[in-house]
């Protein structure tokens, strides 16, 4: 990989040579396993024909791999068991930790394709809200089905610009802004980001960072934190930016206090700024840049849209196919739950943006009849009980993501919910010689699997 001359030049000069060995070396692989079912280790380890090769030391419940597997052909993966994230990006998870002592509402602005949005989830004190935005229809679209499969009740997925949610009445508690960057962390990762480098570049991307937090600085809350963060090295994108933030919005920069042991940098350009520098030659994982910055304190804003009502002609039956207190609404062909606790502010979001997913959908109309959707098998708060479940072997999981037909020994007609290693799949239509699938189409794995 032949990087360009002036990236090298702008390089720390104590840790120039060592990083510059290590962006040579071949990328970590880590995993992040999901508590929303039973502990899944084992299961997902012994699937992906892998070992734990080490911890990620600053996120419970993370390990590396020993090498990369084939992750698009392990359906626990596509049951949301695990997530493949980059193990220097979960140093978002000690920001968190500083900043919550309860439920909040959180915002993930630049969430595309769902890594840190699934970490907040998976983080966030539960009662908490969370909102994954994605400016790119097309990723957010991603970023939708990453956040179905992850499968946590009280996150939405909304496909918004910046400027669109600082402009409204929204409010958060926590702000995470993991910027568009040039990308000089992910080097060796993504060799198109060597090609697309550049000095003007670099400019540029700095210059897009400050309007981003122009844009959504009104929607933190007086006192509230924001996370920002960048996967690149220069100080442009990096120190520059949090020294911006702090002179123009008077925001205090927050200390971590990170474990020595854990070998993350602090600032390379002002040992006073509490900022933290992911190297790959110093830890195990990309290039990554995190500094928690909290709002000044003000007078507290309340701005309330109208309260939720639940709509009446939700079937009773819908009703008892999630475990807990939810609310119900019908949206276009589906019915949506809302937990009950949220549910005036998670209305409030959907009626202010545009909402891709404005909370679980539990049913969906076919000709005249509600089925149960895709979503609502990915779901933690699916009561199983209301279904019949049926167990189907690692082949028949595939050809099941796949969408092709699986056929089903034994098993009752009409609606069931499959399962692969007792672990909810999705539904299909038993007729008897087959079952019909019901996995949505644009999700299908299109890798053959014979």
């Amino acid at each position: 990989m032949q990087l360009p001359e002036e990236f090298i030049n702008m390089l720390p000069l104590g840790e120039r040579d060592a990083l510059l060995q290590a962006l040579a070396m071949e990328p970590e692989v880590s995993i992040r396993f999901n508590s929303k079912a039973a502990d899944t280790r084992n299961l997902v380890l012994e699937s992906l024909e892998s070992r734990a090769d080490g911890h990620v030391l600053w996120m419970d419940n993370a390990v590396y791999l020993d090498h990369r597997p084939q992750f698009t052909m392990d359906p626990l993966l596509h049951q949301g068991c695990y997530y493949v994230q980059e193990a220097s990006s979960m140093f978002l998870a000690q920001a968190l930790r500083k900043c919550v002592n309860g439920p909040v509402r959180a915002l993930d602005l630049c969430a595309a394709p769902g890594g840190k949005s699934t970490l907040l989830a998976q983080v966030l004190p539960e009662g908490s809200l969370l909102v994954s935005n994605e400016i790119q229809r097309s990723r957010a679209q991603i970023l939708a089905e990453n956040m179905v499969k992850w499968g946590r009740p009280g996150t939405m997925v909304t496909c918004n610009s910046p400027k669109q949610i600082g402009g409204s009445s929204l409010l958060f508690d926590i702000i995470a802004v993991d910027a568009p960057c040039s990308g000089e962390g992910m080097f060796r990762k993504d060799e198109g980001a060597v090609r697309d480098w550049s000095i003007g570049n670099v400019e540029m991307c700095a210059a897009r960072q400050r309007e981003i937090i122009d844009d959504i600085w009104p929607a933190l809350k007086p006192g509230g934190c924001l996370i920002y963060s960048t996967c690149t090295f220069n100080r442009q994108e990096d120190e520059d930016n949090v020294r911006w933030i702090m002179d123009k919005y008077g925001a205090e920069p927050v200390d971590l206090n990170p474990d020595p042991e854990w070998n993350i940098l602090g600032s390379l350009t002002d040992d006073n700024l509490p900022v933290y520098h992911f190297m790959q030659h110093k830890t195990r994982g990309e290039g990554f840049f995190l500094c928690l910055l909290r709002k000044p304190a003000g007078a507290q804003i309340s701005l309330k849209g109208r309260p939720f009502k639940a709509d009446p002609k939700v079937p009773a039956e819908c009703r008892t196919w999630l475990s807990g207190d939810y609310e119900y609404f019908i949206k276009g062909e589906s019915i949506y739950a809302l937990p009950s606790a949220l549910a005036d502010d998670m209305w409030q979001v959907g009626q202010e943006l545009y909402a891709l997913v404005p909370g679980i959908e539990v049913a969906v109309m076919k000709g005249r009849d509600w089925v149960p959707a895709h979503a609502l098998a990915m779901s933690a708060a699916l009561n199983r009980d209301a279904f019949i479940n049926v167990e189907i072997t690692r082949q028949q999981a595939l050809a099941y993501l796949h969408c092709d037909a699986v056929r089903l020994e034994d098993a009752p007609r009409g609606i069931v919910l499959l399962t692969y290693k007792n672990i909810p799949l999705g539904f299909a239509k038993n007729i008897g010689n087959r079952a019909n699938n019901m996995y949505p189409q644009e999700w299908r794995i299109r890798n053959s699997i014979s």
